[in-house]
This record gives structure tokens, C-alpha cells and sequence, in this order.
């Protein structure tokens, strides 16, 4: 697995994206408009890591109770089938690959109920 990007919920995405980019100096990557407002992909220029600024009110729904005060890490597989049997076999719980963008993706929960996305690429 590599580390992707880190997803923060937030309350309002418009004020974290200024603070990250006018303050701390990362630079807008990335902008998906959704029902409830944009996401944000920020981070440094020379650096693939970056931080998705998701509103809290994407996740009222929230289908597996993930702890929205815990950031979530999105780590990039080559082959997502694979790495979820991976996991599965060493007792983690997984939900089943889904898609995303055209690509694989599953998400797997950690002992405190912290789950941390699996997405297919990069």
C-alpha cells in the first residue's frame, strides 16, 4: 500500500481551504462539487500527499459509523481484489470492493472503529 491523501471532515471547507492555502502555503489541487458544497484536494506543490477537505454535512448518512472526528487515510493499491483478500485473511474487517471513479475501492476498520479507505491506482 502507499499513502494517498488524508480525508479531515469539516465543518466549512471554504474557511480550511483558505487556511491551508493562504496560511500554511499548500495550493489547491483538485475540486469536486457535491449536493452540499465543494471537496478539496489540497497540498504542497512538489509533494503527491494531500489533505480532501470533506464537509461534515457530505456524512450525515455516515453507512459504517465512521469516527468523523478521526481524519481517514486513503491508501492507493495496484490491485484492490488482492489487497482486500490480504486484509481479510489476517482477521480485518472490510466492506466489499465498490467503485469509485471508475476505479476499485473497499474500506477497512481499525479496533477503535476507524475506517481508512482502499482505492484502486496511483
Amino acid at each position: 500500500m502507499k499513502v494517498g491523501y488524508v480525508v479531515l471532515y469539516v465543518t466549512d471547507q471554504d474557511a480550511c481551504l483558505k487556511f491551508w492555502t493562504e496560511k500554511v502555503g499548500m495550493k489547491l489541487h483538485d475540486t469536486n462539487q457535491t449536493p452540499v458544497g465543494n471537496v478539496y484536494r489540497v497540498g504542497f506543490a512538489d509533494q503527491p500527499f494531500s489533505f480532501e477537505l470533506v464537509p461534515l454535512s457530505l456524512m450525515k448518512d455516515n453507512p459504517h459509523n465512521l469516527n468523523l472526528g478521526t481524519p481517514s487515510i486513503c491508501f492507493y493499491v495496484e490491485n484492490v481484489e488482492a489487497e482486500r483478500a490480504r486484509l481479510v485473511s489476517n482477521g480485518i474487517q472490510a466492506t466489499e470492493v465498490g467503485q469509485r471513479n471508475g476505479k476499485g475501492n473497499f474500506a477497512f476498520s481499525d479496533n477503535e472503529n476507524r475506517w481508512f479507505a482502499v482505492l484502486e491506482g496511483k
